[in-house]
Order: structure tokens, then sequence, then C-alpha cells
């Protein structure tokens, strides 16, 4: 007989490119590089030379690898934002601009019978 394993029922699992970087994450990063690149263009029109720019490039591509791979903590010090613990940051943030933009809250009564 051969052996038994254990299969997990879910198998989902995010993709990695080079290790660090899920498929979110990597996007994140280039696209808010690309920002902080174009603000190291405009500063190459001024006078701000390769190694600051390159160092606002890294910042900004940092900012963006946090913003797609960090999850709100769930501690009790986190206020308003408790009941959002284990939940991607970049989740959070577009249901935030998407709730700017269409003002509507709905609300699931859980109590069906009674009042």
């Amino acid at each position: 007989m051969g052996k038994t394993y254990y299969v997990p029922r879910s198998v989902k699992g995010e993709t990695r490119l080079l290790y660090i970087f899920s498929i979110k994450s990597f996007v994140t990063t280039v696209a808010i590089g690309l920002v902080g690149a174009g603000i190291w263009y405009l500063g190459s029109l001024f006078g701000l030379g390769l190694v600051p720019g390159i160092i606002i490039t890294v910042i900004f591509g940092a900012i963006g690898f946090g913003f797609g791979t960090l999850k709100i903590p769930d501690i009790p010090a986190m206020g308003k934002f408790r009941k959002a613990g284990g939940e991607n940051l970049s989740d959070i943030s577009f249901r935030f601009l998407t709730f700017g933009r269409k003002k509507k809250i709905y609300v699931y009564n859980l109590n069906r019978g009674g009042k």
C-alpha cells in the first residue's frame, strides 16, 4: 500500500515572482516606482542628480511594495480599523475610494425574526 497524504481543501495561493513579490505587490511596486521615476525625471530638468533620483525611485517603490503587501494587524490598539484586521491595505483603500464615489452604505439585519 502506498502512503496517504493530507491534501488541504483550499489550494488557492498567490503566485510568487522573484521569491518576495506576489503579482499584486509586484504591480504596485512597479506602478508607484514609476511615479517616483517621473518625479526623478521632472527633478532632472531642474538639476537633480543621479543618486538622489535613484533614492527617490527606490523610496516610492518601497512604498508601493508595502501598499501591495501589508495587512492591517488584528490588535485592539487599532481603534476604528479593528474590524479590518487581517485584510490587505490595498483592498481597504480600494473600498474607501469606491465608497467616496458611491456614498452608499448597506446595513444587513442579521436578526430576522422578532424585534
